[in-house]
C-alpha cells in the first residue's frame, strides 16, 4: 500500500494543492484512496466536504489528536497533508508509514532557504534507501530562469524535480468545487495535466 506524504515546513508552499490532485489522480486510476489531514488549518478535510456525490470518491482518513496510525483495512492508496513546520513526533511517525514523500517547493530564494535544513534531511533518508523523495516546483513555468535556479538548487542535494506545476487559477477554482484536474474533461486542464506526467509516472512506480 503506498502512503504518500506531502511536507514543506513553510507554510504556502503547496501542500493541499499537491495532496489533494495526488489523491484525485489515485481516485481516477479506479484506487480506493484514502486523504488524511494532518494540518490544524484542515484545509484537505474541508475539500473532501466539498467533494460531489458524483466523481470518483476519496475517503477521509480522521487522525485523532494529530496522532498518526496505520489507515484501516482495504485502503489501497494513502496521501497525507502535514502542517508547517512539521517536528517532532508527527513528523517522525508520518516518516515510518511513508513510502514517498514529495515536498512542494517554489522556486524563490526566501522559500528555498527556509526548506534547505529539512531537504537535507529527506536527501539523507533517500540515500539510505528508506525513502523514495521527490520534489515539486510549484507555481513555476519550467521554461523560466527560476526553473532553472529551482533545478540548480536541488541538483547539489541528489533530488529529483519531478516536475514544474504553473501557475493557474485551475487549481482555484477546482477546489472551490472539491475537484481535481482528474476529475473534468482533459481538454478543459490538458497544459495542466501534461506537467503531471512525470510526477504520475513516479507515484506509480
Amino acid at each position: 500500500m503506498p502512503i504518500v506524504v506531502v511536507a514543506n515546513p513553510k507554510g504556502g508552499a503547496g501542500k493541499s494543492t499537491l495532496a489533494t490532485n495526488i489523491a484525485g489522480y489515485y481516485a481516477s486510476q479506479g484506487h480506493p484512496v484514502m486523504l488524511g489531514d494532518a494540518d490544524r488549518q484542515q484545509s484537505s478535510r474541508l475539500w473532501l466536504g466539498l467533494r460531489p456525490a458524483g466523481v470518483r470518491p476519496i475517503a477521509s482518513w480522521t487522525l485523532d489528536d494529530g496522532q498518526v496510525a496505520r489507515p484501516p483495512r482495504g485502503t489501497t492508496h494513502v496521501v497525507l497533508d502535514t502542517p508547517a513546520g512539521l517536528q517532532g513526533r508527527l513528523f517522525q511517525d508520518a516518516l515510518k508509514l511513508a513510502d514517498k514523500v514529495l515536498v512542494p517547493l517554489q522556486p524563490s530564494v526566501f522559500d528555498i532557504f527556509a526548506t534547505r535544513t529539512f531537504l537535507d534531511e529527506m536527501a539523507e533518508h533517500r540515500k539510505a534507501g528508506q525513502l523514495q523523495v521527490g520534489i515539486v516546483g510549484m507555481r513555476v513555468d519550467g521554461r523560466t530562469i527560476a526553473a532553472d535556479k529551482l533545478q540548480e538548487f536541488v541538483a547539489g542535494l541528489g533530488l529529483p524535480v519531478l516536475g514544474h506545476l504553473r501557475h493557474t487559477q485551475n487549481y482555484v477554482h477546482l477546489a472551490a468545487r472539491g475537484l481535481t484536474l482528474f476529475d473534468v474533461a482533459p481538454a478543459r486542464v490538458g497544459r495542466d495535466l501534461e506537467q503531471w506526467d512525470g510526477l504520475c509516472r513516479w507515484l506509480d512506480s
